[in-house]
């Protein structure tokens, strides 16, 4: 690498995003590569992780399992070490878990989909917290879901940890004050991805009455252009909470 792309990564800010091998996380990564920011891309899943970095000289993969604290900590120290700092952290690693009610759910299938989404997100938030405390501030950014606000049927597990999330945004928003540290959480209800595919929106998703409808959906660099938006407000606004849904779906007066 040359002496000026060094300098250009050197004054990039530099965001982290967890879940970055596909649907939305992909999406974030190139679209803040073409912006002009210096990703880190986490993810269990290497390859894909490359495909999203295509080779972009500001792009640093490490291949991570956020249900890990030590490997947590190891891309936030491998970020630091590479880019300096972490300016943002889109927490954004999730599964969706078992189509199921609170009575067919196993414990198994529960300590699984909380292990992703609510412990993993806790470390990684915990992880970029401290080193922004040591530089100074920054930004964390949940990926939440409308489902942080309104379940789907069958979705007990992935439901309360999209609630808890909201939880975690706002004590995280309280206690990073005096290290100016923001959070903001960005609901996100029907891009078109393959999370929208697995709970069957493109071919018929249940409903509360037990009909199963074809939902709307939208492109998901819409998605992108929202977080993108957040991560770049400045460090004196907080944007708390955003809701995107695709025009026409069932969420308001979802039931």
């Amino acid at each position: 690498m040359n002496s000026a792309e060094d300098q250009h990564i050197s004054t990039s800010r530099t965001i982290v995003v967890t879940g970055a091998g596909s649907g939305i996380g992909r999406a974030v990564t190139q679209r803040m590569l073409k912006s002009g920011w210096n990703v880190v891309l986490a993810g269990r899943r290497g390859a894909q992780l490359q495909q999203s970095a295509q080779g972009h000289p500001q792009a640093l993969v490490i291949t991570t399992d956020v249900t890990d604290p030590q490997a947590v900590e190891e891309l936030a120290n491998a970020a630091v070490a590479r880019f300096g700092k972490i300016d943002v952290l889109f927490n954004n690693a999730g599964i969706f878990g078992p189509a199921t009610n609170i009575g067919e759910l196993t414990q198994e299938q529960w300590q699984q989909v909380c292990a992703v989404n609510l412990s993993g997100a806790m470390y990684c938030a915990g992880a970029a917290f401290r080193h922004m405390q040591e530089s100074g501030g920054g930004r964390i950014i949940n990926n939440g879901s409308i489902s942080a606000q309104v379940p789907r049927p069958a979705s007990v597990a992935y439901a309360v940890t999209k609630h808890a999330i909201t939880g975690l945004t706002k004590s995280i928003e309280l206690d990073g004050r005096p290290y100016g540290i923001t959070c903001s959480q960005i609901d996100i209800g029907n891009t078109a991805s393959d999370m929208m595919a697995d709970v069957g929106a493109n071919s018929g998703a249940l409903q509360a009455d037990g009909s199963r409808k074809v939902e709307p959906s939208f492109n998901i660099d819409q998605a992108a252009a929202a977080i993108e938006f957040m991560a770049s407000a400045p460090a004196n606004v907080s944007i708390n909470n955003m809701t995107i849904t695709a025009a026409g779906m069932p969420f308001i007066g979802r039931g």
